[in-house]
């Protein structure tokens, strides 16, 4: 486990699946997400068969927060893309339970995931793009820490629309400040 103060990150397991499938199938989850179709339980089978493939240090973590002494899935979270020459990664997460939406949950689940990216994996730079209609998506990651390094201009298309991708990141050497 990796530990927050109400949150923990743990290895997804098989069990987890049909979860995930849920929040994917959820319009408004997807809406922060590179994804925009159904998904199958079937398709995520095969997606988690993939991600056990890769390398131990970009398996995707569940998020579970403690409420009341409980601790429940609230969605997903990972460092991807590693480059260890760089010793640098790209940091994804979607909170799958809309009623943690707006309490603070994002904000903690990735303060807690460039302390293991740092920290533990010892890595030097964490980047992540998000579209910039995700306004609560892009105040979180300020908080955490992250700063804007670039734009996409009208790199996401959505309901008819066509949205900038951000470019936002965090070197060790701002996050140790």
């Amino acid at each position: 486990m990796i530990l927050g103060e109400r949150v923990r990150l743990r290895a997804a397991e098989r069990a987890d699946l049909s979860q995930f499938v849920l929040w994917l199938n959820d319009p408004e989850v997807r809406l922060g997400l590179e994804m925009f179709l159904p998904f199958s339980l079937a398709e995520e089978e095969r997606w988690y068969e993939r991600m056990l493939e890769a390398p131990a240090a970009e398996h995707v973590l569940v998020i579970e927060a403690n409420d009341d002494d409980v601790w429940k899935a609230i969605g997903t979270c990972g460092l991807h893309n590693i480059d260890w020459r760089s010793r640098s990664a790209e940091a994804g997460i979607s909170i799958g339970d809309k009623t943690c939406w707006n309490r603070g949950y994002g904000t903690e689940v990735m303060q807690v995931l460039l302390r293991h990216g740092f920290d533990t994996l010892n890595l030097n730079r964490v980047y992540l793009k998000v579209y910039s209609n995700n306004v609560r998506a892009v105040r979180c990651y300020e908080k955490a820490g992250f700063v804007h390094e670039g734009r996409f201009r009208q790199a996401q298309y959505q309901n008819g629309e066509y949205f900038d991708v951000l470019v936002m990141s965090v070197l060790r050497s701002e996050w140790i400040r």
